[in-house]
Parts: C-alpha cells; structure tokens; sequence
C-alpha cells in the first residue's frame, strides 16, 4: 500500500471512531436522566477510574497505559460537558417553579 491508500484507510477508521463516539454521547444522554433522579453527580472520579483501569487492562497495544488514559480521559471529559449542557438546557427550558 501507498501512502494515499494507507490514508484512506485511515479515514475510514476516523469515521468509525466518530460514529462511535456520536453513538456513546447518544448513550450518555439516556442515563442522564436517570443520573439526575438517582442524585448520582454527573462527574465520579472512581467510576473514571475503573473505566480506564479496565481498558488498560484490555489494551494489547501499540497504545501504552498512559496514552489509553490520556484519550479516554479526554473522551470521560467531553462526555460530562454533553451531560452539563443538557442538564442546564433542560433546566432553562423547564423552570421548577
């Protein structure tokens, strides 16, 4: 392969990766709700913590340890601001007086 195929293939990759992500932020909120009425907070840094414990237990590389922490971490990161900002759009839109 060259380097225009190895670009595509690339890219193609790229696209999963975002679709998954869009399909994780999908999932993150539907359990927002169910977070907030549980009184469960939207960030727990022990939940954070087994999350990329368990895919650094997973990772067979060439990623090491530390850079599957740094990726997820941003990816946990991005994910509360989604839950921040549908919680105060909902808050806006249904005031609870």
């Amino acid at each position: 392969m060259d380097v225009s195929d190895w670009r595509a293939r690339i890219d193609e990759i790229d696209q999963r990766l975002l679709e998954l992500l869009n399909e994780r932020v999908s999932c993150v909120l539907k359990l927002s709700p169910l977070k907030l009425r549980a009184a469960i907070p939207v960030y727990s840094p022990e939940r954070e913590r087994e999350v990329i414990s368990k895919l650094q237990e997973r990772n067979d590389g060439p990623l090491d340890d530390e850079a599957v922490q740094r990726i997820f971490a941003l990816i946990m990161k991005e994910m509360r601001a989604v839950q921040e900002r549908e919680r105060a759009k909902d808050a806006v839109s249904s005031p609870s007086d």
